[in-house]
């Protein structure tokens, strides 16, 4: 079961000088059987993070929802905002916390503070990464060559969008478990951002004729 709970989805996560982009596909399984074509595998935390699932869509929903409540208690008791790498860690100690019987998902953590846009890795065990750029599923061997190929992190959200989609569409072309088109956040000094599909469509194009 542990095994196949990752035989699908791809989810990318990119560090750019002025913020962080999250990349999705949409295609949630079961097994061989394509469950959902419009799955969000992007969750908004708050005004400036977001995280990325791969896994269990039910354990993962849970446990996004226990940190979003969590922040909301500690911003109205105590009058403070968790940093990104704090919103990681109570993600990682849930984990962490559940190893023996584990919660069967993946995480990507992102978002703006103010010392700097962050990015984070969890596996199920809880073990937490920062990096620059990541990919996680079954579509990871195809998206991290083309991020891997582009990457600079003296790029901008806006010179960096079209690599990320090029990644996530590379995974979609070639791996069986992703598929069904591709959801894009962008977190700036603005805040999250979800980019409708035309406009997916327009950074695209933008690309070509550069």
């Amino acid at each position: 079961m542990y095994r196949k709970a990752f035989k699908g989805t791809t989810t990318v996560g990119v560090v750019c000088r002025d913020g962080v982009i999250l990349a999705t596909d949409r295609r949630v399984t079961s097994g061989i059987y394509v469950a959902h074509k419009r799955g969000r595998k992007i969750y908004q935390i708050d005004e400036k993070k977001a995280a990325t699932i791969a896994g269990l869509v039910a354990d993962a929903q849970m446990i996004m929802d226990y940190i979003k409540a969590h922040i909301n208690w500690v911003r109205a008791t105590r009058r403070i905002t968790l940093t990104t790498k704090a919103v990681a860690t109570l993600a990682s100690n849930i984990l962490f916390s559940a190893r023996w019987f584990p919660y069967i998902v993946q995480f990507i953590v992102a978002g703006k503070d103010e010392d700097g846009p962050k990015l984070y890795q969890l596996d199920w065990f809880g073990a937490l990464t920062e990096e620059k750029f990541i990919a996680t599923g079954s579509g990871t061997p195809y998206a991290i060559g083309v991020l891997e190929a582009a990457y600079d992190e003296n790029k901008t959200v806006k010179e960096m969008l079209p690599f990320v989609i090029k990644a996530v569409k590379a995974a979609l072309s070639r791996d069986p478990g992703s598929g069904e088109g591709i959801n894009v956040v962008t977190i700036t000094d603005e805040g999250v951002k979800e980019l409708s599909d035309e406009e997916i469509k327009q950074v695209e194009q933008e690309a070509m004729v550069k």
